[in-house]
């Protein structure tokens, strides 16, 4: 938490030496760790557990047997899962993610960035 502290502290001090331009920090951390904290809210089960990968439960991960593998397994197609290979995120969490970034929700200041998109 302190990194996002320094950052905070960051973005403030840039906001007031540009004053033509918006800085938004987003608060990733919050979002990502409220995804496993309450996968059910979302959808998701088994949240430390990589859709692909090896070894099966808990984590379905080893950092020497990676997806793509020939003994490598994948969850089915829709499956909601967070983590895609222990390390990246799925579409599913992806598209959370994205939509608690685009609500302002986690950032600072509150600015709606939907407006910006198309």
């Amino acid at each position: 938490m302190a990194f996002n502290a320094l950052l905070d502290l960051l973005c403030h001090d840039l906001r007031s030496q540009y004053d033509n331009v918006i800085i938004v920090c987003i608060d990733m951390y919050a979002i990502k760790y409220d995804l496993f904290a309450n996968p059910t809210k979302y959808g998701f089960e088994h949240p430390l557990m990589a859709c692909c990968g090896h070894g099966g439960p808990p984590y379905n991960y080893r950092n020497l047997m990676t997806c793509g593998q020939p003994t490598a397994t994948a969850c089915p197609i829709g499956a909601r899962a967070v983590s895609w290979d222990g390390v990246h995120y799925t579409e599913a969490a992806n598209e959370i993610i994205a939509s608690k970034i685009l609500s302002a929700s986690y950032s600072t200041p509150q600015i709606k960035l939907s407006c910006l998109c198309n």
